[in-house]
């Protein structure tokens, strides 16, 4: 694919060699209009067989253009860029076959924005596919970890269960084994089942 890109001075500085037969590309539109860059797009006649395209992109009332060629490609779209904001623009395309090029199209004007009304034109209402796939991991990452605290509480909860029911079965003994020491510190008794009595 080979792409040519000139700076012309003057309109009548561009010389072509028209082919008769060849018919000017229509529906000429610009898409994807911002601030600083645009694309044009084409459709061509049936019939002619094309082996590429020629723009040329003009500043109102300005005598300065620029000719953009490609040949060796079917595409019927091209790129425009280091356009001015709030600027008018006149663009002509013309197709390219091997006996020459065809009549230009005709004449299609358009303005680009500023740079502030393209930001403004996104409407909020209006998500991206890369919103969504951000807002779909932002979703997964929530899910996750609101999962992994409610296994961390109910964990813990499990955990405060069992001691307490460690702790409640084992308080029943304690108060056995409490009764038993007092009991064993209480004044001895006698063998014989008598109280000892200290010896005068």
């Amino acid at each position: 694919m080979e792409r040519f890109f000139l700076l012309v001075l003057s309109c009548l500085g561009v010389s072509r060699v028209t082919a008769d037969s060849l018919s000017p590309p229509v529906n000429v539109t610009i898409k994807a209009l911002k601030a600083n860059s645009a694309v044009v797009t084409w459709d061509i006649p049936e019939g002619d067989s094309v082996i590429g395209f020629a723009i040329t992109q003009q500043k109102k009332d300005v005598r300065m253009l620029r000719f953009i060629q490609e040949v060796n490609t079917t595409t019927r779209s091209c790129a425009l860029w280091d356009l001015e904001e709030e600027t008018d623009y006149i663009v002509h395309v013309q197709s390219i076959s091997m006996s020459g090029t065809s009549p230009l199209s005709e004449p299609l004007r358009f303005r680009t924005p500023k740079e502030a009304e393209t930001q403004a034109s996104k409407s909020k209402d209006e998500v991206t596919m890369e919103e969504v796939g951000q807002t779909t991991q932002l979703r997964a990452g929530e899910l996750i970890i609101i999962v992994v605290v409610l296994i961390m509480w109910a964990g813990v909860i499990a955990l405060f269960c069992r001691q307490y029911d460690i702790i409640k079965d084992n308080e029943p003994n304690n108060n056995k084994d409490k009764a038993k020491n007092s009991s064993e510190c209480s004044t001895p008794e006698h063998p014989t089942g008598g109280l000892l009595r200290s010896k005068v």
